[in-house]
């Protein structure tokens, strides 16, 4: 057996309270090797009294990686406390025990001793991971405001150009705003959202708004405060919530605390408001480029119009959360959604978490992280990360085919089980956005190949996002020009029919989809694969296809599907897929 292979956390992913009263537990074991896995546990006031380590309950397989298995179990505990330990046995038929204080062989005297056991002292509910019970059944909406609709032409910047004239830049203006937002309401409650994402609004020089000028205002461009309280409440009025985007990381350079530093350079009043090497600030510009060398204070990347704010200094903490507490108090917006989020400290998230929340307890806090996020997924800082690397390995296998369905899986699960299930649950998922090329340009143009992997990603636990326009069949490489004006004239009608389709799906078995068990079968040579999901009454198979035809077996009511021939069986071809209600 290798013991290298094992290994368990307590009070981590590993170990954590998923309600109230329920305890989730999980194992890892080298792959292929370990035959079954029993979790012996019992309150240990009760351990010498009712001996329970002489009873398992059997865990179960349920995630597999390339180089490991894990076990999963939910308890429960009738005075909310825990001891625990695993017998593990493998194919030949050796037991361990494996406890908090290392592995033993499985005997009588060392299941006896009660203090080599695991320890949940107290169900904590305080310290639960709690997160917005409605993420989980929404379905995103991403607007580039400056992009999506031109609602009122008398807020444009000087230098508008005609809709959709020019390719955009860094640099120019079509004049989208909140009333175009607002005009297209009904659009999206046709399409069936439930959630708009919208990229910063605040004021700003640029088109895309992320170097901010003045957090407490609306862009004039974009339109006033009275404009964006009537967005949210007409929003939801259809049931749609508003998630605003907030870039707490820097500030614009000609913001009025960083052209004070530059006026009176270490004498001002926010000198400490940010990461200055010496003075006065300094920089060379890179001809053609946003950003420059040779730079004596800190920036986003290395833009030297975004100076990096520093956040531990309590001026800026304090400064930040009024403005965090503000959105929510005055206009009842549902989620922040925090940029560049990695560069931040934790002690001031801490702060930004139990600020916000108090505010409004269901809030959604979802930071811009590409990366592994453990850290910031503790329960204490943001509810969930925009999930890249989870749809990372969706696009490998399906657009980029540079690796195989078990590796796509492998991949995908690894994922999962870096967080809390809570978590999974409420992760943003997308394919493209604002910062990456569009998904139909990945696929090179093939709708139907985007359709299924669309799909693919909208049966996944986790929270779905459309980027605007990806369901009329915008195109666009990597940004700026996968910021294109939205398509209003001449729109793909048969792409906007399947993705009412499917976001109708999503929302029909929103809870199969992001709290249901998933299971797995598939033929890394045929490019074929299937998956099965399943919550309470109601079970889903999905079956689809990147390779050459074959026949799937009728097993329920197909509820979703394309490029299939229906007979005895479905015979799906390439980019093909059904999905059946058992």
């Amino acid at each position: 057996m290798n013991y290298a292979g094992i290994y368990h956390r307590p009070e981590s992913e590993f170990a954590f309270l998923y309600t109230k009263d329920l305890m989730r537990i999980r194992l890892q074991t080298a792959r292929n090797e370990i035959k079954s896995v029993g979790l012996i546990s019992g309150d240990f006031y009760t351990f010498a009294e009712e001996k329970w380590y002489h009873t398992q309950q059997t865990m179960n397989k349920t995630y597999t990686t390339d180089t490991h298995d894990y076990w999963e179990i939910e308890v429960t505990a009738p005075h909310h406390r825990l001891a625990y330990a695993f017998c593990i046995t493998d194919y030949a038929g050796t037991q361990i025990f494996y406890t908090d204080q290392g592995i033993f062989e499985y005997e009588e005297d060392r299941l006896a001793r009660d203090y080599l056991y695991f320890r949940m002292p107290y169900f904590q509910e305080i310290d639960r991971f709690k997160v917005p019970d409605w993420v989980a059944k929404t379905v995103w909406y991403q607007i580039f405001p400056e992009r999506f609709y031109n609602g009122d032409p008398s807020n444009d910047p000087d230098d508008v150009l005609a809709w959709g004239s020019e390719k955009p830049t860094r640099e120019n203006f079509f004049g989208g705003d909140l009333q175009g937002v607002i005009d297209k309401l009904d659009y999206l409650e046709d399409l069936g959202v439930n959630g708009l994402y919208l990229c910063p609004i605040f004021t700003s020089p640029s088109n895309h708004k992320y170097d901010t000028v003045d957090y407490y205002e609306i862009d004039p461009h974009f339109g006033n405060k009275q404009l964006f309280r009537e967005l949210v409440e007409k929003a939801h009025e259809r049931g749609i919530r508003v998630m605003l985007d907030a870039v707490f990381n820097h500030l614009g350079s000609s913001s009025h605390q960083w052209q004070d530093v530059i006026l009176h350079g270490e004498e001002s009043a926010y000198a400490d408001w940010f990461h200055i090497d010496s003075y006065p600030p300094r920089y060379t510009a890179i001809p053609d480029s946003e950003y420059a060398k040779n730079l004596n204070y800190d920036t986003f990347s290395f833009n030297p119009h975004m100076p990096k704010l520093n956040t531990a200094n309590p001026e800026v903490q304090n400064y930040l959360l009024e403005i965090a507490t503000y959105w929510i108090r005055e206009f009842d917006i549902d989620g922040w959604r925090l940029d560049v989020a990695n560069e931040v400290d934790h002690h001031f998230w801490k702060e930004f978490h139990e600020a916000v929340l108090q505010q409004k307890e269901d809030l959604y806090i979802l930071g811009e992280i590409w990366h592994s996020s453990q850290r910031w997924l503790q329960g204490d800082e943001f509810h969930a990360v925009m999930n890249y690397a989870f749809t990372d390995s969706i696009k490998a296998f399906f657009v980029e085919q540079t690796i195989s369905i078990s590796q796509m899986i492998f991949g995908m699960n690894r994922q999962q089980l870096l967080y809390r299930d809570q978590t999974n649950e409420v992760s943003f998922n997308l394919l493209d956005s604002h910062d990456t090329p569009r998904i139909l340009t990945l696929c090179q143009g093939d709708k139907e190949l985007m359709k299924a992997v669309l799909t693919f990603m909208f049966i996944q636990k986790g929270t779905p996002c459309i980027y605007y326009g990806t369901e009329v069949g915008m195109e666009g490489e990597m940004d700026p020009d996968c910021r294109r004006c939205m398509i209003w004239e001449g729109q793909d009608e048969e792409l906007q029919i399947f993705f009412k389709q499917l976001i109708a799906l999503r929302k029909q078995f929103s809870e199969v989809f992001s709290y249901g068990t998933t299971t797995w079968h598939y033929d890394d040579d045929k490019k074929a694969f299937s998956l099965t999901r399943s919550y309470k009454e109601k079970t889903l198979i999905a079956t689809f296809n990147e390779g050459e035809s074959f026949g799937v077996e009728k097993d329920g009511r197909r509820v979703f599907g394309q490029k299939y021939h229906e007979g005895e069986e479905y015979q799906l071809l390439p980019h093909g897929f059904v999905i059946q209600e058992q």
